[in-house]
């Protein structure tokens, strides 16, 4: 009954698709337990790239089956979009499965969603715009509509009515906006129905059959820890759980059967949109990071924040995902540096801090601590083993491991599939 959960361990952006995608070929079924189309990543199979935005990163495996779980927002525009690029490309989706309990991105959300930040002006949040904060507020204000509800023309129209009753006024009295025709909604909707149908299941059963028969289950977050609506760098963060207990909740499979939680780590940190940062550089050094690690966000193509490793934040996401395990990412970006700094605590008012502080206010205050580590000039991508890299690597990895407080059990050294040292078996 193996089942693993794999999730960002920073501000999101660290390399989960990669991961996803590598364990991919020894996994039965990879689940979205979270987030929405603000999520995107990155897999490179050989000479060939695939930006996932919703999809669950091993639609690219052949024996595997992807699954889009109840905790997931779904778009479906956006969805059947992404379908249908990987078909031209040739790749099979007919396997996706997706949870009838998801709750669907409405256009009156996207609207929402914009207005809304631009109202906020200088005390914005930075989100995506793509609809996914109100549709969980939605959910949780239980007017929300889920992919079930397509198929019940009756229903969709009462919920979306219900839903917009609040909305127009809003819209129309505060932004001065129209008001969003329910009819026109309403019939959009029905438009995903019938290609959608074909894939909508009941994603508990099968997932919890599938562990009963010994399938191998991973499950895949979205974002990262510290953009979590719970525990995140609150207001700026996502409108969902990407931590561990979130893979719970967004999936309908009980933590007694988890049995492993794997964070990924980037050898720096990024992270995109507004919030406190205490490694963020506004150097030469942040913009070579940027520029060597190709920091653009795949689903906003906003340009990263950039820092040095900040030790606090990984020690924070072992404790608060109960992790067994990291996976760290793009060591290679981190070649020519004579001194890499790593941030192993902060400082505020005056006190060295080595836990991330509760208070908001102490966080947005907090000055990094750093340790300069020696850096390596040698070229690492072709390395297989961890003994194959130059012994100051090593000694990076080493210390970032002890610092973090769970071993690194995997190491990218290249953005391809196959350049990844693995230390320690994740199955």
């Amino acid at each position: 009954m193996p089942a693993l959960v794999l999730l960002g361990a920073q501000w999101g952006d660290e390399g989960k698709g990669k991961a996803t995608d590598l364990l991919g070929g020894s996994v039965d079924y990879v689940v979205r337990y979270q987030g929405g189309n603000n999520a995107g990543h990155t897999v490179v199979v050989g000479d060939q790239k695939y930006a996932l935005h919703l999809l669950p990163s091993g639609i690219l495996s052949p024996g595997c089956t992807p699954v889009i779980g109840n905790g997931v927002v779904v778009d479906p525009s956006v969805l059947l979009s992404e379908l249908s690029g990987l078909n031209e490309r040739g790749v099979d989706t007919s396997k996706l499965l997706i949870s009838g309990n998801a709750h669907i991105i409405t256009p009156y959300n996207v609207t929402v969603d914009k207005v809304t930040e631009r109202f906020l002006g200088k005390r914005k949040i930075g989100t995506t715009g793509r609809g996914i904060g109100p549709t969980y507020a939605d959910k949780i204000n239980r007017v929300g509509i889920r992919v079930q509800d397509l198929y019940d023309e009756s229903i969709l129209m009462q919920k979306v009515e219900a839903a917009l009753d609040a909305k127009n006024q809003l819209l129309t009295k505060l932004y001065n906006r129209r008001a969003i025709a329910v009819d026109q909604v309403v019939e959009e909707l029905l438009g995903y129905a019938e290609k959608l149908a074909p894939y909508v299941t009941d994603t508990v059963l099968v997932l919890n059959q599938a562990l009963e028969n010994d399938k191998v289950v991973l499950f895949e977050g979205g974002q990262g820890t510290l953009l979590d609506i719970d525990h995140g760098t609150y207001p700026f963060v996502t409108s969902s759980n990407p931590t561990a207990g979130g893979a719970c909740t967004g999936s309908g499979v009980g933590p007694t059967k988890i049995s492993r939680v794997i964070g990924i780590l980037k050898a720096y940190t990024t992270r995109v949109g507004a919030g406190p940062f205490p490694t963020e550089l506004l150097d030469e050094d942040g913009e070579a990071l940027r520029r060597i690690g190709g920091e653009r966000g795949v689903t906003t193509g906003r340009d990263r924040r950039c820092g040095w490793f900040d030790a606090v934040i990984a020690r924070y996401a072992t404790r608060v995902n109960g992790l067994t395990d990291f996976f760290l990412t793009k060591l290679d970006v981190l070649t020519g540096w004579e001194q890499i700094p790593v941030c192993v605590a902060y400082e505020i008012d005056g006190k060295r801090v080595e836990e991330l502080p509760y208070s908001q206010s102490d966080f947005h205050h907090a000055k990094p601590i750093y340790e300069n580590l020696p850096g390596w000039s040698e070229d690492i991508t072709s390395a297989k083993s961890f003994s194959d890299l130059p012994k100051n690597a090593q000694a990076y990895v080493k210390a970032l491991e002890e610092m973090s407080g769970a071993p690194i059990s995997a190491i990218g050294v290249g953005p391809g599939r196959d350049e990844t040292i693995e230390i320690n078996s994740f199955l």
